[in-house]
């Protein structure tokens, strides 16, 4: 059985002057990272694969001293770069998620296009890794979607909104749950 690891990066220094896409990780950052590695859920000898944005790719790095191929396909929903409060990216988010195939704002990626090439970026980890189980490590809404692609279920958005920098979930591929996100750190 192959067992597929998600890991949410951690901790991210926000920037009004930076669309997310480009921010770094927080200077605290390593030390939820340190934490999640050291919690035993992530396995040894795994293929390693991670969004090819700076947070998530510094948070892979964090977490194993191997390589880790980047994968464009992992990073986050495109969003226009325009600074939102919390509350106004949060609702539409949600929005994004009851209509995954609409765009909910002007430069917004549709969540069924996240979903899409989310699914696909698995699957080729997957057979590249050769049998070999596979962490991905990418952004809360597209590996929300992710996960909803793989067991067919409808998007968890209360688990995207109880996610932490850094979280984990992992499933049995293709498509069973076997431990939610935050059950590392419970």
């Amino acid at each position: 059985m192959v067992t597929l690891h998600l890991v949410r990066h951690a901790l991210s220094a926000q920037s009004s002057e930076r669309p997310s896409s480009e921010w770094r990780l927080a200077p605290t950052a390593s030390e939820g990272a340190r934490r999640l590695g050291a919690s035993g859920v992530l396995p040894d000898n795994a293929f390693w694969v991670s969004s090819s944005e700076p947070k998530a790719a510094a948070t892979a790095h964090l977490l194993v001293a191997g390589d880790v191929r980047l994968d464009d396909g992992l990073r986050e929903a495109r969003r226009d770069p325009t600074w939102l409060e919390r509350d106004e990216l949060h609702r539409l988010v949600l929005l994004s998620f009851a209509h995954p195939h609409e765009s909910v704002r002007a430069g917004w990626e549709p969540l069924g296009a996240t979903q899409a090439r989310a699914l696909a970026s698995a699957r080729r980890a997957v057979h590249e890794a050769g049998g070999r189980d596979v962490v991905l490590v990418g952004h809360g809404t597209a590996l929300t979607m992710l996960v909803s692609g793989l067991t067919g279920a409808a998007p968890a958005v209360d688990a995207w909104q109880s996610m932490r920098m850094p979280d984990h979930c992992a499933l049995a591929w293709p498509d069973r749950l076997l431990a939610p996100w935050g059950a590392w750190d419970a």
